[in-house]
């Protein structure tokens, strides 16, 4: 079984325009899938979908077995919580919290802060050492690696980064992608979503958003 499927996903907005249009494609369990596209070409419609922040106007989104048609919007913020962890292009780190203490906020709202457990995420994205700076005292490298020890911390079926090197220089975006293919190769499900080529082309496959239709046929 995918464990990301859609099936003839639309969104409409006045029940005239169409952010997406007939979106089918499926995720399989360890893949790591980018989906791409100009600003304003529905991907991040898309991503707001798959990452459970908006319901599609008609179409079947199913994640890890659950069928999201008919979910109330408080299941839509269970499945976010339980299934997704979630990379920023601008980071959403809480200014006056330390860069272990925004990852505990996370384990709070799934389960229970273990600080341990926290400075045990950091460690894996090489920031041990950081755990007690401010956001504000982190360069931005350095915050979204936060993002993404916060993103691991409740074990999620799906990662979801959306520009996850958009605010980065080249030498941080390398050390960010090298991240993401050592979770890839850990067996962890990956999608981007990009406007960036050389990001795009990191991953397994490459889905073209393109007027909010699928552009390129292998999806």
């Amino acid at each position: 079984m995918s464990l990301l499927e859609l099936k003839d996903v639309s969104m409409a907005y006045g029940g005239k325009v169409f952010a997406l249009q007939d979106i089918n494609m499926t995720v399989e369990k360890g893949e790591w899938l980018a989906i791409m596209g100009p600003s304003g070409s529905g991907k991040t419609t898309l991503m707001n979908i798959i990452g459970c922040m908006d319901k599609a106007t008609s179409g079947t989104v199913i994640l890890d077995g659950i069928d999201l048609t008919d979910v109330t919007h408080q299941q839509l913020t269970t499945m976010r919580r339980d299934k997704i962890g979630m990379v920023f292009q601008q980071f959403h780190l809480i200014p006056y919290l330390t860069a272990v203490e925004n990852i505990m906020v996370a384990q709070y709202y799934h389960s229970l802060p273990d600080k341990k457990e926290a400075l045990a995420a950091l460690d894996r994205v090489g920031l041990e050492d950081r755990a007690n700076h401010l956001p504000s005292q982190l360069s931005g490298g350095e915050q979204q690696r936060v993002c993404i020890a916060r993103a691991l911390i409740n074990y999620p079926v799906l990662i979801l980064a959306d520009e996850p090197t958009g605010n980065l220089d080249e030498a941080n975006e390398r050390l960010v992608m090298k991240i993401f293919h050592e979770l890839h190769d850990e067996g962890h499900t990956i999608l981007t979503v990009t406007h960036a080529p050389e990001v795009g082309r990191e991953a397994q496959r490459e889905i073209i958003i393109e007027h909010g239709r699928i552009a390129n046929s292998e999806v």
